[in-house]
């Protein structure tokens, strides 16, 4: 079998797609498609038509002998997807149902799916889910306190996500300690425009802060983080909010953007340097949120060996990671400021050798962990059908 893999990485508003060899991380071609529905692209299905139309003409004609699998991102598996599963019409079907779960993600990963498939009906397709890392979150972490109906119809519960990304970094953190990813305790950051932190015990998910939704936990660039249950209703009562605005104003109107005017965290700290009151709060209320996470997630653990940073703003915010490192001491942390300035290799260490827990910045590689999920799934099974339903992936 060819390692190749075709990897769409749909998000609700952009497609990132590469092929690539699973096993030397190799990337034979990609491309991106940006401001779908905004400027870009009218939607998820053209931006993939304009994707395959990109790969080229060999990888389309020579299809099922030069691809292996084409991988699919997809944002949300629900409490039954803990593992990649084969696609197919039932699959699909499954997914369709979660839409309510994650309005503003699925539709444009099923228009990909359903593009791709055309163009490569002989092709296994696989999907991967962001939910899926975190299904191995205890009851006591996943599960709200409200109405058991809500839980058991509706399926009200803790459900994370960038379990794409924490997966591959957890296991690269591993590699950096030198130790088993079975033996090691890691807080892992995703900080880009959605952001989210993870608690991972031994490879295993016990506790992150995005939910049922990607709204909870973290300040993000345009979503608040964690809020007050009783904001929706207040606001109804006294802004005539109805629930459609009051879901459109935490999705694309908070955050960041909230709070000073951008969600461009390089403008952001540009406007703060210049002493821009907005822009420094903005600042300080996102590095405390997660600095206090890390302080609650420390505790969950029992021992922390390291706190990797990745995600766009992660790796490339060295002034997010002194504000929220810099005040750590009570755990022992010690920043190497010369380290975590740079100019050095995107993935390094940023604490000194004698700092108690140590601090990475490892760039996340979602397409290469979802390609590798592809040829696991496919290595494990021969030729099956969606089995990683309702079991551990």
């Amino acid at each position: 079998m060819t390692q190749r893999v075709l990897v769409m990485n749909a998000g609700s508003s952009s497609l990132r797609w590469a092929v690539l060899d699973p096993d030397s991380g190799r990337v034979v071609r990609e491309g991106h498609q940006e401001h779908i529905g905004r400027g870009g692209p009218a939607d998820h299905e053209t931006a993939a038509h304009r994707a395959l139309d990109e790969l080229g003409d060999d990888v389309r004609r020579e299809g099922a002998t030069s691809l292996a699998a084409v991988g699919h991102r997809v944002v949300h598996g629900g409490a039954d997807f803990r593992g990649p599963v084969l696609v197919d019409d039932t699959v699909i079907s499954d997914i369709e149902a979660l839409v309510p779960l994650a309005p503003l993600h699925l539709p444009g990963s099923l228009s990909g799916i359903a593009a791709t498939r055309r163009s490569f009906p002989d092709v296994p397709h696989v999907a991967v889910f962001d939910t899926a890392f975190h299904g191995s979150l205890p009851a006591s972490a996943h599960t709200y306190a409200v109405p058991r109906d809500w839980r058991e119809r509706y399926g009200v519960r803790r459900y994370g996500f960038h379990g794409i990304s924490y997966s591959f970094v957890a296991r690269r953190a591993a590699e950096l300690l030198g130790k088993p990813l079975g033996q090691t305790n890691v807080i892992l950051c995703h900080l880009g425009n959605g952001a989210s932190i993870c608690a991972v015990r031994g490879g295993r998910s016990i506790d992150t802060s995005m939910g049922l939704s990607p709204v909870e936990g973290l300040v993000m660039g345009t979503r608040p983080g964690d809020v007050d249950p009783s904001l929706g209703p207040y606001l109804s009562r006294v802004a005539a909010l109805d629930s459609e605005q009051y879901e459109n104003a935490l999705n694309h109107a908070s955050g960041l953007l909230g709070l000073c005017g951008t969600p461009d965290m390089k403008e952001l700290e540009a406007r703060r340097a210049g002493g821009d009151v907005d822009a420094a709060l903005a600042f300080d209320v996102m590095a405390y949120r997660l600095r206090k996470y890390i302080g609650a997630y420390a505790v969950a653990l029992g021992r922390v060996d390291a706190i990797a940073f990745t995600g766009g703003i992660g790796e490339h915010s060295p002034a997010l990671r002194e504000a929220v490192l810099g005040d750590l001491a009570i755990l022992g942390v010690e920043l190497d400021t010369t380290a975590n300035v740079g100019p050095a290799a995107p993935e390094r260490r940023i604490t000194t050798p004698a700092s108690a827990v140590a601090a990475y910045v490892i760039p996340t590689n979602e397409e290469l962990e979802i390609a590798r999920a592809c040829v696991q799934l496919l290595t494990k099974t021969g030729q099956p059908t969606s089995p990683a339903r309702n079991r551990p992936g």
